[in-house]
């Protein structure tokens, strides 16, 4: 990937040290967070044991999708323990110096930029506003193409955890498409053979340091995601998650022992819009944030377009066919100037 040639410090190390905020993380008046938000109380917590139980159950998986783009997911295969293991070794991470994170960093010799790997996101333009947050992205499917010379080894069980955390959430994921395809009336596996068995997964750890500006900076942008799933293990301690929701922004409360689904635009699309991919950002302040992230897609080399069935005369195509590929790309490019990628697909 193309990248600027900007200042690439850490951002955990420029709060680590104070100063004067650089002026590359100081947001525009009109995009800075104002006050506080109300917080996303209707956003539903579904059991994923009665999705195919309870007709109710399944109900409130729709509604919240169609309403908010997101779920709380509670499940007997993520005990509270667990959870908190898999928040405590990220956080263990980076606390480690810098010279061991850097071990895994994501900028070639030559200081170009690499998708996965230890450090900041990509910068496009000098100008660019950058986020308040380091980050830790790693490929986990196809288990055959996992990079390991990236995952840390330290701390000790932090592949090992990785790697049952990776096990346990696709399972869910599953689980999550086939309960969404049914309450939409399409085949029970409409979306897990969309994306398929070769799909890529990514998991991303990110780091949110306490910020001497939270007037001024943000967490990470406003945008949406181009996944067909996303499921977040969310602080337990630190709120900072936010959604946009007729025109105003949400506060998106931790629930300790679930998982947080944000539906991506890659579902958008083949529900021809029934189901929404919300926008979201992520807020700074005065206390430190982790979040875990899992982010489910169709394969690459794959195109993918509204479900014939979802469409009709009362419901007209919103979004053509596009490759997998050039959609992606296009996400990463509008990530970084702070706009939506979906845009590209509508009709």
């Amino acid at each position: 990937m193309v990248e600027a040639a900007v200042d690439r410090r850490l951002v955990q190390e420029l709060a680590r040290t104070g100063g004067e905020l650089p002026a590359q993380f100081v947001q525009k008046e009109e995009n800075r967070p104002i006050g506080s938000s109300p917080r996303a109380s209707g956003v539903p917590i579904v059991d994923i044991r009665r999705l195919f139980e309870s007709d109710e159950e399944a109900l409130r998986l729709k509604s919240g999708l169609q309403t908010w783009g997101l779920c709380q997911l509670v499940s007997d295969e993520l005990s509270i323990n667990f959870l908190d293991e898999v928040r405590s070794v990220a956080k263990k991470f980076f606390y480690l110096p810098k010279e061991e994170k850097l071990k895994y960093g994501n900028l070639t010799d030559n200081g170009e930029f690499k998708l996965e790997g230890y450090g900041n996101d990509i910068v496009v333009t000098k100008d660019q506003v950058r986020d308040w947050n380091d980050r830790l992205y790693l490929l986990v499917e196809p288990e055959c193409a996992r990079s390991l010379e990236l995952w840390p080894d330290n701390p000790s069980s932090f592949r090992n955890l990785l790697h049952e955390f990776s096990t346990k959430t696709r399972k869910i994921a599953d689980n999550v498409l086939k309960a969404i395809a049914r309450v939409l009336e399409l085949e029970e596996n409409y979306f897990t053979d969309q994306i398929g068995e070769d799909s890529a997964a990514f998991v991303r750890f990110t780091y949110y340091p306490a910020s001497p500006r939270s007037d001024a900076v943000i967490g990470m942008k406003p945008h949406t995601d181009g996944s067909a799933m996303t499921l977040l293990l969310l602080d337990k301690d630190v709120d900072g998650l936010q959604v946009l929701k007729d025109g105003e922004w949400y506060a998106v409360p931790t629930v300790p022992h679930a998982l947080l689904l944000n539906l991506g635009d890659q579902m958008e699309i083949m529900s021809n819009g029934i189901l929404k991919s919300p926008m979201h950002r992520v807020v700074t302040n005065s206390q430190e944030r982790i979040s875990v992230v899992m982010f489910y897609s169709v394969n690459d080399e794959k195109y993918i377009e509204p479900a014939n069935n979802l469409v009709d005369e009362e419901r007209p195509r919103l979004y053509k066919k596009v490759l997998i590929k050039s959609y992606l790309n296009e996400l990463f490019e509008n990530f970084a100037k702070g706009k939506r990628a979906i845009d590209f697909a509508k009709v």
